[in-house]
């Protein structure tokens, strides 16, 4: 009976500071930024890491996303956008267990990585921006390096931010750190 209790209240603690993250995540993406200093990718890693159900841990990136983007503005390239938040969310599950500087460090980068190869692809592919060509693919890339570069350090903060404010909430809640049975289905 203590084990269902505890799970419950590990389960809601969880919930309750990654909805904030959730909400902080989509306020920060509609106020003034530098172009693709966002906290989505970080959320999107953060999420993958802490919730093992992973319903859960895909959901709260997209909310961000669709909530940010009802301000921002629909585009063609959402659906290519919110696959690829996806994968940084798997790529979060890969520091589940082991949350280390350099295991986060390595996400942040996988993450940023993915999002700018596969972004500008769609770029390159479905606007006649670029020709379609593998010079046109590497002049697109070339073009989209200081969005990389923006991309690469608001996943770094964010994601130092997240992971740290979560560390240290396991600290004062040390209930965090105990594993919740109907968080691993």
């Amino acid at each position: 009976m203590f084990q269902a209790k505890s799970s419950t209240h590990v389960f809601v603690l969880r919930v309750i500071l990654a909805a904030i993250m959730v909400i902080l995540a989509a306020v920060v993406r509609i106020l003034p930024h530098p172009w693709n200093f966002t906290p989505i990718g970080a959320m999107a890693l953060f999420s993958g890491a802490m919730f093992r159900d992973r319903r859960i841990a895909f959901l709260f990136p997209l909310v961000a996303l669709f909530a940010g983007d009802l301000f921002v503005g629909i585009h063609r390239l959402i659906p290519i956008v919110y696959a690829s938040f996806l994968v940084s969310v798997f790529i979060g599950t890969w520091l589940a267990d082991r949350r280390g500087i350099l295991r986060i460090g390595g996400a942040v980068f996988l993450g940023a990585l993915q999002f700018f190869l596969v972004t500008n692809f769609a770029v390159w592919q479905l606007f006649g921006t670029y020709p379609r060509t593998p010079a046109g693919l590497a002049a697109c890339y070339i073009a989209g390096l200081p969005f990389f570069g923006n991309t690469l350090a608001g996943d770094a903060v964010y994601a130092a931010l997240f992971f740290r404010i979560f560390a240290l909430a396991e600290k004062l809640f040390p209930t965090l750190n105990q594993p919740a049975a109907h968080l691993t289905q």
